[in-house]
């Protein structure tokens, strides 16, 4: 099980970045809901990135709108299930 630590959180965009901290990979996170439950979606980035994304919030805010279009998958920490949710 992952053990995500948040570092960092935007109110504002509604996205979280922080480190996973038995890998020690950084992450930017984003709320989603299915039918059934609201749940957080993480997805890894570099540790460049983090250090642009926490000194840049337009960067931060461009990546975590991409995450949301879904043309991030391939970097979510846990694959999503049949009842993908949409992002809130």
């Amino acid at each position: 099980m992952a053990n995500f630590e948040d570092n960092y959180l935007s109110r504002e965009h509604r996205f979280w970045l922080g480190i996973e901290t038995e890998s020690g990979t950084h992450f930017a996170s984003i709320p989603a809901s299915n039918r059934m439950v609201d749940y957080i979606e993480a997805y890894k980035i570099t540790n460049a990135e983090y250090e642009v994304f926490l000194a840049d919030v337009d960067a931060a805010v461009a990546f975590v709108e991409s995450c949301r279009r879904h043309e991030q998958d391939e970097r979510l920490f846990l694959q999503t299930g049949s009842d993908r949710g949409v992002p809130i």
